[in-house]
């Protein structure tokens, strides 16, 4: 390939180059925009709304307590265990104001889980909903974390209602007892509000995120971001849509979680730093949850993931509410299926905007133009200041419309792996980040993801791993041996499959499923199992998952 073919796509006045300065941080871009639209409304929660410049004082107060109460300081791990709240932003925020590296966490994760990414971090501290504190405390002890604080539902609404929310959810014995000593995000914020935070010295190469990722081996890494990492991807996006984004006035829907970068980086950092709003859906699911928020508010941007957009399509009140104020919605996380994309311009008369990303990557590296007739299954171009290639097995660059690997380079992509030299080695190579995805290029500079690695499944646009599932069924006594797959499924994607040779023959599937519930987040979980009397090997005694996938089509061709 000679050139960057892509850059003819890019659209008029769209800059190939983005730079981030030395001396830049989050905190920095952060409080110029809480300066900046400082009477508008920042985030907007369950009929709250919070303006720019109560997230700086909040932001504030909560750091002068991070800092003087807990004494974390520039470099500790901080972990966010919530869901879309506006807990977790005004925590991102405080953490970034110290220089403090944020470890973002599922809340739907099991002990098992949660065990493996705070000792794996080192995490000192954790703020964390009330409704998942027996987990931790199931796990507490073998961590470093000596704080914990808690925040609830009520924490982010009037305090009499707030009050009221929370003493129904305890009675209905939703929120779990504990025994943990904790501090209450309330309090935080009042002893915060008498101090006053230290700002250390901070540069755009210090780390302020890990974010946790799955791998060809199955283990959870921590992605190292830099400020210069997120602030870059930020920069991309905002250059990549200028046009289309008028600062100070957009409303942007945030259903998907913010602890999953793509919604982090993209909703939250993109858009808070323009001075855009931010509306924050804690419980997407029922998808009426997310429906009714097209009633109540003019929604103007908004990002999904396929089955996001799949259900609304399906929504009859999405249907006749949803915003015609719309500009754009922008897909990433998993493939958009043509009809889904077809369905939903034809009922909101907006074309659905795909990209491509990965955790590694902050995550953004294409995006196809805003202004341009889009061909259709591409992911795009790639952004300001990326380099894209397709490589051989060897590494060795490959011609327009051949197929293999997706390898790219630009400012966004992170540092390694977390304490993980080895890991890293393995995807970063000479400034290299090697995708795992098998793709091509045309003549234009569009890529199209051909397939990916096959043994990663792409459940509802999270990444699940065979090695962690099958680490899980066999350490049941009864389990021998088992394999995961992924099969195909109209609702998320793919769905896990189990194939599960006994140790002792009474082991049901409802055993199973229930020691799954256990030990993994839902969307890891084996949706359907298989017993066998034994697994298809290689004549080393490696298990062949592909034999398993090809034994599965063939079935469903047969059925």
């Amino acid at each position: 390939m000679t050139g960057k073919p892509w850059l003819k796509m890019y659209p008029d006045n769209v800059a190939p180059t983005i730079q981030v300065g030395d001396n830049e941080h989050l905190a920095g871009l952060f409080e110029d925009a809480c300066q900046k639209y400082s009477s508008r409304i920042a985030l907007s929660c369950m009929g709250v709304d919070i303006t720019f410049r109560q997230c700086e004082r909040l932001a504030a107060e909560f750091a002068s307590f991070l800092q003087h109460e807990i004494g974390l300081q520039k470099g500790d791990r901080f972990a966010i265990m919530l869901p879309n709240i506006a807990q977790f932003p005004i925590a991102l925020f405080a953490a970034a104001k110290l220089g403090v590296i944020c470890v973002n966490t599922n809340p739907l994760y099991t002990p098992r889980e949660m065990r493996h990414q705070f000792k794996d971090s080192g995490a000192k501290a954790i703020v964390i909903m009330d409704l998942f504190v027996n987990k931790l405390e199931e796990i507490l002890p073998e961590t470093d974390i000596s704080a914990v604080i808690v925040t609830s539902i009520g924490d982010q609404l009037p305090l009499w209602k707030g009050v009221a929310v929370d003493l129904a959810l305890k009675i209905k014995g939703v929120v779990p007892k504990t025994h943990l000593k904790t501090y209450r995000f309330r309090e935080a914020l009042e002893k915060g509000a008498r101090l006053s935070y230290e700002r250390p010295h901070m540069e755009a190469d210090d780390i302020a995120i890990l974010q946790y990722t799955g791998g060809t081996t199955g283990i959870s890494k921590g992605a190292v971001l830099t400020h210069r990492n997120l602030l870059s991807n930020v920069r991309q996006l905002q250059e990549w849509s200028k046009f289309y984004v008028e600062k100070g006035s957009e409303t942007i829907l945030t259903a998907l979680p913010l602890y999953h970068i793509f919604a982090l980086s993209v909703n939250f950092i993109s858009f808070f730093t323009i001075g855009g709003r931010s509306i924050l859906v804690p419980r997407p699911v029922p998808i009426e949850n997310t429906a009714k928020i097209f009633k109540r508010y003019k929604i103007t941007a908004m990002t999904g993931i396929n089955t996001l957009f799949n259900a609304l399509n399906n929504s009859d009140d999405f249907r006749k509410t949803f915003s015609r104020e719309l500009k754009f919605a922008m897909a990433g996380g998993m493939a958009l299926q043509t009809s889904v994309s077809e369905d939903f311009q034809r009922i909101t008369g907006v074309r659905i905007i795909e990209g491509y990303g990965l955790t590694e990557a902050s995550p953004v590296t294409h995006c196809n133009p805003l202004r341009h007739d889009l061909p259709v299954g591409s992911i795009g171009v790639p952004m300001p200041s990326t380099e894209a290639k397709i490589v051989d097995d060897d590494g060795k660059e490959l011609g327009v419309g051949q197929v293999g690997e997706l390898v790219v380079r630009g400012p966004q992509v992170m540092q390694g792996y977390w304490q993980r030299d080895d890991e890293t080695a393995k995807v970063l190579k000479d400034g290299w980040l090697f995708t795992g995805d098998i793709a091509r290029m045309d003549e234009s500079g569009f890529f199209y993801i051909v397939d990916r690695k096959k043994d990663m499944i792409l459940v509802s646009g999270f990444n699940v791993y065979p090695n962690e599932i099958e680490g899980v069924l066999v350490s049941h006594p009864k389990v021998l041996e088992a394999a995961v797959i992924g099969i195909p499924d109209s609702h998320s994607g793919e769905s896990v499959k189990a194939f599960v040779v006994k140790k002792d023959e009474s082991l049901t599937e409802a055993e199973l499923k229930a020691y799954c519930d256990k030990n993994l987040t839902g969307y890891k979980r084996p949706k359907s199992y298989a017993f066998t009397k034994d697994l298809p090997k290689s004549n080393v005694g490696k298990i062949l998952r592909r034999e398993l996938r090809e034994q599965q089509v063939g079935n469903s061709t047969k059925a």
